[in-house]
């Protein structure tokens, strides 16, 4: 299998956070990464758009020459496939609840996180737009404040004690702000500390680079 990604950017760098989290536990997935440099714009020739018709990343070949797309699919599917010592809970209600708190990184974190990395300092040259990173900004008050409530109980990561799903959806959009030099974190202590300890894991220092 190979895993078509860009370092930096969010989606594929939460795939690869999983693929280093499980290589550090001893299992070797066989999946081989391959850069898409989106930066000469690789991602939006023919090769690529044959992958994945909407041009994005991570993208995974199976051993069938098909192709999963999304990031979290993807990590599911490689949990299932590999089930000794699989990162989702077996247990119904537990997986859900892991599942549901990833959920609530992308989509109320991680997405606005994006919006305003975008609108303040883009890595991808946008002129910056300050009405759109003040409403960014006033949109990732409630879910921030949630997960340092979430944290408020002296747990290790996002789920308990071990490392999650979620834990990489969040360290791979807090990567991409500190890479554009911004800081949403200021009122937060405990996602501070959660982010100096999840970056202390050797699996994710070999995949976050800022």
């Amino acid at each position: 299998m190979k895993l078509y990604m860009v370092p930096l950017a969010p989606n594929p760098t939460k795939v690869m956070l999983y693929l280093a989290e499980r290589a550090a536990a001893g299992a070797d997935l066989g999946v081989e990464q391959v850069v898409v440099n989106t930066l000469k714009g690789r991602h939006r020739e023919p090769e690529h758009i044959a992958r994945n018709p909407f041009g994005l990343l991570p993208v995974l070949e199976l051993n069938d020459a098909s192709y999963l797309t999304e990031s979290l699919t993807i990590i599911e599917y490689l949990d299932a496939l590999f089930p000794e010592g699989a990162l989702l809970p077996a247990e119904p209600l537990d997986r859900a609840r892991a599942l549901e708190l990833e959920r609530i990184v992308e989509l109320k974190v991680a997405g606005p996180m994006g919006r305003y990395v975008h609108a303040t300092n883009s890595p991808l040259g946008r002129p910056p737009e300050p009405a759109a990173a003040a409403e960014a900004e006033a949109v990732l008050e409630k879910p921030l404040a949630y997960l340092e409530g979430v944290l408020g109980d002296g747990r290790e990561m996002l789920t308990g004690s071990n490392v999650s799903i979620a834990d990489f959806t969040l360290a791979a959009a807090l990567q991409f702000q500190r890479f554009a030099k911004c800081d949403l974190l200021a009122s937060s202590p405990n996602l501070r500390a959660w982010d100096a300890r999840f970056r202390a894991r050797p699996a994710a220092a070999s995949v976050l680079k800022w």
